[in-house]
């Protein structure tokens, strides 16, 4: 795969970060077949807000999500276990995601169990993290060069 480039077009991985992060905001389209793969909650950066994200940046260290257009990489086994790395394809948006290793991966305080008990889901450091029961399914069927793009409000 070529460093950035979407070479797969089949999926379309939507984050909806306006909505908030006790309701499904994750979506994964199968654009061939017209079909919604995963309605799925997603966390958010500790620093982009409590229960809904607010705040966004492309700085390291910020510990906020970042928006925009992502092209997913290859997985790996790190720090929370199966992931996926995303280059971020916005200059000055979100092209330091890679760096930054703004990665999806399994979390355990991304359930509806943890949205119940404080409110909201528990947040990353800035990743889109999903429930650990469907992390691994998740990222094999969207790796290796999907779209990803994540929106939210001002």
């Amino acid at each position: 795969m070529q460093r950035g480039a979407i070479t797969r077009q089949d999926l379309l991985t939507i984050i909806d970060y306006t909505k908030p992060s006790v309701e499904p905001r994750l979506w994964v389209l199968d654009l061939e077949a017209g079909a919604v793969l995963y309605r799925e909650l997603v966390a958010h950066g500790r620093e982009s807000g409590a229960n809904l994200a607010r705040f966004f940046s492309n700085k390291t260290g910020s510990l906020m999500s970042s928006l925009g257009l992502f092209v997913t990489a290859a997985p790996y086994v790190g720090q929370n276990g199966y992931s996926l790395r995303l280059r971020g394809l916005d200059p000055g948006v979100n092209d330091l995601a890679f760096e930054r290793a703004i990665v999806f991966h399994g979390a355990p305080y991304v359930s509806q169990a943890v949205a119940a008990r404080l409110g909201r889901l528990g947040r990353s450091l800035g990743c889109p993290a999903v429930r650990s029961e469907i992390a691994r399914t998740l990222i094999d069927t969207i790796k290796g060069g999907t779209a990803v793009y994540a929106y939210g409000g001002p």
